[in-house]
């Protein structure tokens, strides 16, 4: 199986060597960028599986890089781990919003950064996150597993890796209500970033895109949320 490739996006030297080389001592391709713009440039032409993306760059910005890659139709399946120095929760979820994979504050240990790389990666192959059904119809609603899409009356929305993994899982378990730990660890995995309003605000994202009224996905105040119970 060919190595998975890697992109680092960071305008600090330092770091960047640091992180090429770890990840390439763990049998990762790598590739680099100093600045935003030659960063979604090396996106578009070397396809990599995963973008770890600064937030603060020369240029163009990380959460303007990474709103770029998510609303791409051949770029959108990019995995992405934002980094910064900005530890905030407000910063964490600008960067989750935008359809960022996971987040990462510095200072970290290369250790770490290639322990997210590589669970982050394993989420990405996971379609299926329930095991359940290749197809889950909800009225105007199609989520088709083995095609990877999600159609309302027939047209194609465009979710985040992370928005279509959620949305399946709970599509799968319909009626049953989850926490947002339990949807942390059963539809995202391990080494997410676990803040109160990650959960919500992948949800709010996925609310606004599928566009359907009342919401398919229901609001279990001080518990959590469940998807609606399929009939037929």
């Amino acid at each position: 199986m060919a190595a998975k490739k890697i992109l680092i996006i960071e305008d600090e030297p330092d770091i960047l060597e640091v992180l090429s080389y770890n990840l390439k001592r763990e049998g990762f391709q790598v590739v680099t960028a100093l600045d935003g713009d030659k960063g979604l440039n090396l996106v578009r032409r070397e396809k990599p599986d995963l973008v770890i993306l600064d937030l603060m760059l020369p240029g163009m910005d990380g959460v303007e890089i990474c709103s770029t890659i998510k609303n791409d139709n051949e770029l959108m399946s990019t995995l992405v781990i934002m980094v910064t120095a900005k530890g905030e929760e407000s910063d964490i979820v600008l960067g989750l919003g935008v359809g960022a994979d996971d987040y990462v504050s510095k200072p970290f240990s290369p250790r770490e950064l290639v322990a997210r790389v590589k669970a982050v990666l394993r989420r990405g192959l996971i379609i299926d996150a329930s095991g359940g059904k290749e197809k889950i119809e909800c009225g105007a609603l199609v989520i088709d597993s083995a095609r990877y899409k999600v159609m309302v009356d027939g047209e194609e929305v465009k979710l985040t890796a992370t928005e279509f993994r959620i949305l399946q899982y709970l599509a799968s378990n319909a009626g049953r209500v989850f926490s947002r730990e339990q949807l942390l660890n059963k539809a995202l995995g391990d080494a997410t970033v676990v803040v109160d309003r990650n959960i919500d605000v992948h949800i709010r994202g996925i609310r606004k895109k599928l566009a359907i009224q009342p919401p398919v996905i229901e609001t279990i105040r001080g518990v959590g949320y469940r998807f609606q119970e399929l009939t037929g």
